[in-house]
């Protein structure tokens, strides 16, 4: 079973087992089951739900494996003959997480 899943702005093909990196969830800790019921498609070898928008009552459940901070960026802006110069750091938080369950 496959599902296409709706969090944080972004849309996620998603499979049983498989391993995922998302934008960080509000209060998600390591070892917390997380549910999404934002769900825009689920689908297998015989069947295919289409929402309108969403599926109704499918629901993706999901472990939380940990909840860090990414690999620093830089940003730098620079415009020449003027003397301007800024330098920004940047850590995006996300979530990793273990999908568990696909139900439709």
């Amino acid at each position: 079973m496959q599902a296409i899943i709706k969090t944080g702005g972004k849309q996620y093909l998603v499979t049983e087992n498989q391993t995922l990196k998302i934008e960080k969830l509000k209060d998600a800790k390591k070892g917390d089951i997380v549910s999404f019921d934002q769900v825009l498609l689920t689908f297998d070898d015989k069947t295919l739900k289409i929402g309108t928008p969403v599926v109704e009552k499918a629901l993706v459940t999901a472990l939380v494996i940990d909840a860090k901070k990414d690999r620093k960026i830089t940003v730098y802006k620079y415009k020449s003959k003027t003397r301007y110069r800024r330098k920004q750091g940047h850590r995006q938080e996300f979530v990793r997480m273990k999908i568990q369950d696909i139900t439709c």
